[in-house]
């Protein structure tokens, strides 16, 4: 098993605690074991203590009230909480009361938000774990994290054995993890959904198509949208509309799932070489992730947009408020005409930056506009010379 030195960097204050949040096997726990390998820890996936500490939270300030001064100067992991929703109480009070932090793990806060838990006002800092990223991947193979995913596990299997392993997680956790925590109460109405809107990936969504693909109303449809949002299975994007000169589209956001080999693995796709339709999107996809990690793990506050306009012209990823503009190309060889939608985002908004990611060789500049190898890119924007 590859041991993978993760960006993610909690440092906490003395008395400080924090939330980890992330979708499974994303590496939260291993990262967290790792990390402060002499703490306390809870683990609420055990059967046993789930059922334990919901029917008596109590127990958490009782056995904490039993350790040594020296073991409680060390952060108090308790993983997958919002499965005791009830136990947040008992942190609030051991937090204000004994000065003893916590990290606190789980997939999703929704469920907790949804039954109006303690969310600890304002005590504890937000951390995200994300797959893995191309900084944290030696010698990154690009058609592997298209078709496996980055999830540490998927990649670092065998073709056969992540096909297999994704199948397992999409079937058995992504759908099922929705159920178990009771966010939908119409089971086959949001497999329905989950299926149809993997098609509309790394595009505009479109809620009455998919309503009509699920069998139920576009109000649903958004509904659901916002739980994959909350459970941080998929972000959406809104449109960049600072200025309306061009009739820019201004309603209607894309969205990108959290991992590049689930995507695949609902759209039913394999992608063989580094062209084609399949090839652009999951590559646009790939580059979103690392932009949209880079902002989480690095504390950036940026907002992260789309341009588009009723004509069609688009530029990918808008960055800042409009001060930087990506255009992702899966060409190895960009031409004047792929060009065009950034050329008319600069006529109209004037960026500081303009870049095109894409799989040419060298980097070179034409124009107002730079275009870098996708490596080079990443390498300048996790060194933080991009934003």
């Amino acid at each position: 098993m590859v041991k993978y030195r993760r960006i993610l960097d909690i440092k906490l204050p003395i008395g400080q605690s924090a939330f980890l949040w992330g979708p499974r096997k994303t590496g939260k726990s291993t990262y967290i074991k790792s990390k402060f390998p002499n703490s306390i820890y809870f683990d609420f996936l055990k059967t046993d203590l789930y059922l334990e500490f919901s029917k008596k939270p109590f127990l958490l300030r009782e056995i904490l009230s039993a350790k040594k001064k020296e073991e409680l100067k060390r952060p108090i992991i308790l993983d997958e909480v919002q499965k005791v929703p009830q136990i947040f109480d008992e942190i609030h009070w051991l937090i204000e009361n004994k000065k003893i932090n916590f990290i606190l793990c789980g997939s999703s806060a929704r469920k907790l938000k949804r039954n109006h838990t303690n969310m600890l006002g304002g005590r504890a800092w937000r951390y995200q774990m994300h797959p893995l990223v191309s900084q944290e991947i030696k010698n990154i193979d690009l058609l592997k994290v298209l078709n496996q995913g980055t999830i540490p596990v998927h990649y670092q299997q065998d073709k056969v054995s992540s096909a297999r392993s994704l199948q397992a997680y999409v079937e058995d956790y992504l759908k099922e993890e929705v159920f178990e925590e009771g966010l939908v109460r119409n089971i086959p109405a949001f497999s329905r959904f989950f299926d149809a809107m993997a098609y509309s990936h790394c595009e505009m969504i479109n809620y009455a198509n998919i309503a009509r693909d699920s069998s139920i109303d576009a109000k649903t449809v958004k509904e659901y949208f916002q739980i994959l949002s909350d459970t941080l299975l998929a972000t959406l994007i809104e449109p960049f509309k600072k200025r309306q000169c061009r009739q820019v589209i201004s309603k209607a956001p894309k969205f990108y799932l959290f991992d590049t080999g689930v995507s695949g693995y609902l759209t039913k796709r394999h992608i063989e070489e580094t062209r084609g339709e399949q090839f652009g999107k999951a590559f646009e996809h790939f580059i979103f992730n690392e932009i949209y990690a880079y902002r989480s793990y690095r504390n950036k506050r940026f907002e992260i947009n789309y341009w588009r306009t009723k004509s069609g012209l688009e530029v990918d990823f808008i960055l800042g408020g409009g001060k930087i503009a990506i255009e992702v190309k899966s060409s190895d060889s960009v031409d004047s005409s792929e060009m065009r939608p950034l050329n008319a985002f600069i006529d109209d908004n004037a960026p500081s930056k303009a870049i095109i990611v894409c799989n040419e060789k060298y980097p070179r500049i034409k124009g107002n506009i730079c275009v870098l190898p996708w490596r080079i890119f990443l390498a300048e924007l996790w060194s933080g010379k991009i934003i």
